[in-house]
């Protein structure tokens, strides 16, 4: 049975700043931001966008009637959730009108909680062949002002439809995984922003995919010259070519060219979107399939997907016959070159009213804001979001 990804959407909010100003208001070279991170835009999100609404909105345009009648399970992985207890996947459930016989959870595993849901997804599909999944990796990354972080921060969420025989991509077996107990990202109950040991996380993020990628190898016996691409989470774009030069001279020259060639068609939409946590790699897989221009079908991409904390887990999937055609390339090209280009100014004071949203009672400007769906408000503690289109 071949089950894997169907459908892929994609959203981010329609603000974001320029890198190059980000780093002149902060007294560094321009440089240290555009190459040593590898980062070029930072989506912003205004107050009428948390990690419900980017994650609808990413689903919206990827979905059909027939995919809302199959849809049996949603799950929602965040690592910026917006409640305690009940789950963003029953949010983004209504507010699509999904059918009501499904289920709905919310995973957590820092940025690997997306790859939990599509395996979650593909086990569920495996038991019951005519359903289909619908899996949400949704997140704003935020580490603060003026802090170390700061230029590794985003907002975006993906959508991924999983089901038998699709059209999009396959995934091969086996996943290969490793956890540790470590301190390398946190944000504890009681803070809005993240804690995080940099150089630390950059060290467990290379010695994870070197672990990950050996017990692959002794595995299956397969090598790098039998991939066509290896996409990476990423946090920031350089940090995945970091972890990829770390293994390339395994390959020949000619595989070393294309790795690193499609390594950097995949880290394009990351670069001008930002960090999205849980989303971040299959961003990443997103600009790969949609701008590359010769990617054939059957060709194997490797997926390295790492959560703080940390779990690590590397899984190769199969490109599809038909998988342009099932792809929104067009809508993603019109969704990035609309957006609007805030100064420093004005991302600060958005940084900081932002908080708005959790006080018990708030409406916001929601005409403001382009989204088809959107936060409108808070009542009496609890959100309340308006689908524009409905």
């Amino acid at each position: 049975m071949k089950i894997g990804m169907d459908k892929i959407g994609f959203y981010t909010p329609h603000l974001y700043i320029d890198m190059n100003k980000l780093a002149l208001a902060r007294n560094v070279k321009p440089e240290k931001l555009t190459i040593g991170i590898g980062q070029e835009k930072m989506a912003v999100p205004p107050i009428t966008q948390d990690t419900v609404t980017l994650a609808a909105n990413a689903a919206l345009e990827i979905l059909d009637e027939d995919d809302k009648e199959k849809i049996d399970f949603v799950i929602f992985a965040t690592e910026s959730g917006i409640d305690f207890s009940k789950a963003a996947a029953i949010y983004v459930h209504h507010l699509l009108g999904l059918n009501p016989n499904a289920r709905s959870i919310e995973v957590k595993e820092a940025c690997y909680g997306a790859t939990a849901a599509v395996q979650i997804a593909k086990g569920h599909i495996a038991l019951n062949p005519e359903s289909k999944v619908l899996v949400l990796g949704s997140d704003i990354s935020r580490y603060g002002l003026n802090s170390p972080g700061e230029a590794t921060q985003g907002a975006g969420a993906v959508a991924i439809v999983m089901s038998v025989n699709p059209r999009i991509l396959t995934i091969e077996g086996p996943s290969v995984y490793h956890t540790e107990d470590v301190m390398d990202f946190w944000r504890p109950l009681y803070s809005d922003t993240a804690f995080v040991q940099g150089k630390y996380s950059v060290e467990l993020y290379i010695a994870f995919f070197q672990n990950v990628w050996k017990q692959y190898k002794d595995r299956t016996g397969l090598e790098l010259k039998d991939f066509e691409a290896i996409c990476f989470h990423l946090p920031y774009t350089k940090l995945g070519l970091k972890a990829l030069r770390t293994v390339i001279d395994e390959g020949m020259d000619e595989v070393q060219k294309r790795l690193l060639a499609n390594f950097e068609i995949s880290r394009r939409y990351n670069k001008v979107v930002g960090n999205i946590y849980t989303g971040s790699l299959y961003l990443s897989l997103l600009s790969l399939l949609e701008l590359n221009t010769d990617i054939e079908p059957g060709s194997r991409i490797g997926l390295f997907s790492y959560g703080s904390g940390a779990v690590g887990e590397f899984f190769p999937c199969i490109v599809q016959p038909q998988y342009r055609e099932a792809l929104y390339k067009a809508q993603h090209a019109k969704l990035l070159s609309e957006r609007r280009e805030i100064s420093i100014s004005e991302y600060e004071e958005i940084f900081q009213t932002t908080s708005l949203a959790e006080v018990p009672s708030a409406r916001f400007p929601i005409e403001k804001d382009p989204a088809a769906i959107c936060l409108a408000g808070v009542n009496e503690h609890k959100r309340e979001y308006v689908n524009k289109v409905n």
